[in-house]
């Protein structure tokens, strides 16, 4: 499971960040509206943790400009602001849950948990062809064969089916898998790409990943398979 921490105070986030990773989640966070904004409507988070009070955009902007763009991630609000109102206003703009600051941890992580199990089978399996990858097991599974995917393999993957057969850019790729941050290449895509590839065709897939050169990869079903 992939999370994003939207969060201004640098140290609550890095602290956010680092109990979450201790208990087995992925993490990214970021420190403005803007960027949180912009990380979130990539659409490879599983949960968005969001502050309200931050620069640039705050909380219920940002929440608002996510569920404006049809993005159905499911957003913890984290915020020092207790009254009844500001809590109604979180929710309106599209907030699944709202929890004051200061917090226990066992309450965050009991929100998210709670938050993750409601979107059941939604976030369990993603399916094209005659293939589905695990969310929770990074297999990749064609009938009674499967294979483990690496953790960037995996984000490939799932980027690649969320777009259900749309072309996706090398930049878009990069960016959703690696980070607007990283040093990584257009080459690091290709590489992952070829891997993918591979296992594809090593459990008997019917699923092509298919180049269109200067623009990027999308998926196929084989239909001669």
């Amino acid at each position: 499971m992939k999370i994003l921490v939207v969060e201004d105070e640098r140290m609550l986030a890095d602290s956010i960040k680092n109990l979450l990773e201790s208990k087995g989640f992925i993490v990214e966070a970021v420190y403005d509206g803007e960027d949180g904004a912009e990380y979130a409507l990539l659409g490879i988070y599983d949960l968005l943790i969001l502050d309200v009070m931050m620069p640039k955009m705050n909380g219920y902007q940002v929440a608002k400009e996510v569920r404006a763009k049809r993005c159905a991630t499911p957003i913890l609000m984290l915020t020092a602001k207790s009254e009844l109102e500001d809590r109604i206003e979180g929710l309106n703009a599209g907030a699944d849950y709202y929890l004051t600051k200061p917090f226990n941890t066992r309450e965050l992580l009991a929100c998210i948990n709670a938050l993750l199990r409601r979107q059941g089978d939604q976030v369990d399996e993603m399916t094209f062809g005659n293939t589905s990858l695990d969310l929770g097991t990074s297999l990749l599974i064609c009938g009674e064969n499967k294979v483990r995917l690496s953790a960037k393999e995996f984000d490939v993957m799932r980027c690649l089916l969320q777009a259900k057969g749309r072309n996706l850019p090398k930049e878009t790729i990069l960016a959703r898998v690696w980070g607007y941050d990283s040093n990584a290449t257009e080459n690091h895509v290709e590489v992952y790409v070829g891997f993918l590839r591979k296992k594809l065709t090593s459990i008997g897939s019917n699923i092509r990943i298919e180049s269109i050169r200067r623009l990027g990869y999308h998926l196929e079903v084989d239909t001669g398979c």
